[in-house]
């Protein structure tokens, strides 16, 4: 029972400084750039050679999870759910919730996997498995699904959904391979496995043209990418230095263990 509280009592606090961390991030960097971006949501894009879809018949609200923590209308002024937030304190306020709970999630995962392989033993071994994280949940999904702003069209949520998981799924078992397996044939069976959702190809939409400007897509995927690098980078960090507090020594042995 001790090592099921001290993983969640790591965890917990972890998150809780990452996720208030990310968003003060995003209420600087990816904040703006969607509310910008939803100023061209419903608009029809320019017409091509063929009659060109309106944004309208896409899906809405592709952006990060810890970003669209709100509902999005159609043309015709009807929500997408029955509860939107209001603008200001209580969309901000649910958007800091939503980050915290999912920052304790990957806490969780991130502790449970460290201790699996010995436990992060400073804060600076924390911010390697932090960069693992990064490329694990963001950066090769990213590759594939770059993060979206409201208004883009996309392909169906569940082709999608489905490739986001494999892909994170077979990163984490290459970087596994790659770093524990000590073998010139594991290693190389990890870098295929890495590989092998990018062969395959994320699903994309029908067609890309969107009333989105270019230029602001570009700076949200530089935005969001930064800012989830930083948050796994101090949910590392806080996990090394929080462990470290509450590891007990092993007899004859310098590492400690939150059992």
């Amino acid at each position: 029972m001790t090592i099921f509280r001290n993983v969640v009592f790591v965890a917990a606090l972890a998150g809780l400084v990452a996720g208030l961390a990310m968003s003060a991030m995003q209420f600087f960097a990816t904040t703006p750039l969607i509310v910008a971006a939803e100023e061209f949501e419903g608009m029809e894009v320019a017409p091509a050679p063929a009659a060109a879809p309106s944004v309208q018949d896409h899906d809405h609200g592709h952006a990060h999870a810890s970003d669209d923590a709100h509902a999005h209308e159609d043309d015709h002024g009807h929500s997408h759910s029955g509860w939107v937030p209001e603008d200001g304190f209580e969309r901000e306020s649910l958007t800091v919730l939503a980050n915290v709970v999912t920052a304790v999630g990957f806490g969780l995962m991130l502790v449970v996997a460290a201790e699996l392989a010995g436990g992060i033993q400073s804060w600076r071994q924390g911010i390697y498995w932090g960069f693992a994280g990064f490329a694990v949940f963001t950066l090769a999904p990213g590759l594939g699904l770059p993060p979206e702003l409201p208004g883009m069209p996309a392909a169906d949520l569940l082709p999608r959904q489905i490739w986001w998981v494999a892909t994170v799924a077979a990163t984490a078992g290459g970087l596994a391979l790659i770093a524990f397996g000590r073998n010139a044939v594991l290693a190389i069976l990890g870098v295929a496995l890495i590989v092998a959702p990018h062969v395959v190809g994320a699903p994309q939409p029908v067609s890309h043209e969107s009333s989105v400007p270019v230029e602001l897509h570009s700076q949200f995927v530089t935005a969001a990418t930064l800012t989830s690098l930083v948050f796994w980078v101090v949910l590392g960090a806080m996990v090394g230095v929080l462990r470290g507090r509450f590891a007990d020594p092993v007899a004859g042995a310098e590492q400690g263990s939150l059992a």
